[in-house]
């Protein structure tokens, strides 16, 4: 249990220790930037080991009150012998994985849902019924019949929709009673990804640009993290009730859907190749669709390994060695996010602009100077409701 003195002694140390170690390796942190990395983080672990030991230990039945206001045989003699916590465990550690990782199967199977997989699947059921194709006995007409029977035990149409709705804002659907839409999830979901396409393009012109290889305006962690835990504090409240069992359901039915649409006799119906080309020509040929198969599934498969990436911990990585390390994971999926999205005008790259307000959809625009014109506000983009098209 450490007292007002040993607390502030413990920081008076550590703060003369950075500075003794930095004047006399002061030569090889000019030449080797890294070194600074590695002797911040030891430095920074030992301080946290300290502070974690204080934490636990058992503190005083009256929580050391007593103590500092003057009463019994502890009293106080002087203020630096009082009892002070190191603080309460950080917010933003305080995140369930299990549920971001829900988060991710929603937007995939989201996704697949704007595509049309399970309208045709229906279209298909009608056609069966009404004797109007050529199915009979087969797996596809056999597997059509049991997706049918099973439709009373799952969550139906109507329930996927609003809960679409009530954790990204996407669609029209009427939100749960009691509950609302999320508005913010993709500006801030298409924000982070910005933030960690323009960090590996500044990454790779710090490779080019040697001399300023380390300069922190070439690929800041900090804007990055902010950006990925802006958008997981956005999932946190939302992301409770039956997500978890209502996504292990409707990924059940979408790997039902596309054995059906992969079986011999559906194929040859359509003369198809595979289940996507079944999808596809009854888009066409019972829809008239416009095919966005293609951008949107990789945009599903894309963002759900990033919401993965932020259901763990590695965006509280500090050491910009290991950060970048594991922000590579999802580079090139972010990238490809990115671009799937700009080529249906469902995002874009803002240039170098990269804070966004919170009550903001796009970043604000700043002058060449770099400062607003005096007693003008910047402009407010109006804010977008996501309904039809994301």
């Amino acid at each position: 249990m450490a007292t007002e003195k040993e607390y502030q002694g413990l920081y008076d140390r550590i703060a003369a220790l950075r500075e003794q170690v930095t004047s006399k390796l002061s030569a090889d942190l000019i030449s080797n930037p890294q070194l600074a990395d590695a002797l911040t983080k030891q430095i920074d672990d030992m301080l946290a080991s300290v502070v974690d030991a204080d934490a636990k230990t058992t503190p005083p039945p009256d929580k050391g009150l007593a103590q500092l206001a003057g009463i019994g045989p502890e009293a106080a003699k002087e203020f630096g012998t009082t009892r002070v916590p190191a603080g309460v465990e950080p917010y933003d550690e305080t995140i369930t994985s299990e549920r971001i990782m829900a988060v991710g199967d929603m937007y995939y199977l989201w996704q697949h849902e704007k595509i049309g997989v399970f309208r045709v699947v229906q279209k298909l059921q009608e056609l069966f019924k009404a004797g109007t194709v050529r199915l009979s006995a087969g797996p596809g007409a056999f597997a059509l019949y049991q997706f049918d029977r099973r439709d009373v035990l799952r969550y139906t149409k109507s329930d996927r929709l609003s809960a679409y709705k009530r954790i990204f804002g996407y669609g029209a659907a009427p939100v749960p009673t009691g509950s609302r839409a999320n508005s913010d999830f993709h500006k801030l979901f298409a924000h982070f990804v910005h933030q960690v396409t323009l960090f590996w393009r500044d990454k790779r012109i710090s490779d080019v640009i040697r001399e300023r290889a380390y300069d922190p305006s070439f690929g800041s962690i900090a804007i990055v993290r902010r950006a990925g835990l802006d958008l997981r504090n956005n999932l946190k409240w939302l992301s409770f009730g039956h997500l978890n069992v209502l996504r292990v359901e409707v990924m059940q039915l979408l790997d039902e859907a596309f054995k059906i649409l992969d079986s011999d006799d559906v194929k040859r119906l359509f003369g198809a190749d595979n289940a996507w080309d079944v999808v596809e020509e009854v888009l066409i040929r019972y829809h008239n669709e416009r095919l966005v198969t293609s951008p949107r599934q990789r945009m599903g498969v894309t963002g759900r390994e990033v919401l993965r990436w932020l259901a763990q911990p590695h965006i509280l990585q500090t050491t910009r060695a290991q950060f970048e390390t594991l922000l590579l994971e999802i580079a090139e999926q972010s990238e490809e996010w990115l671009t799937s999205a700009q080529a249906m005008g469902l995002g874009k790259r803002t240039g170098s602009h990269r804070v966004l307000p919170w009550d903001q959809t796009q970043p604000t625009p700043i002058k060449a100077n770099g400062r607003q014109k005096a007693g003008v506000s910047p402009q407010r983009a109006p804010a977008r409701e996501f309904e039809y098209e994301v």
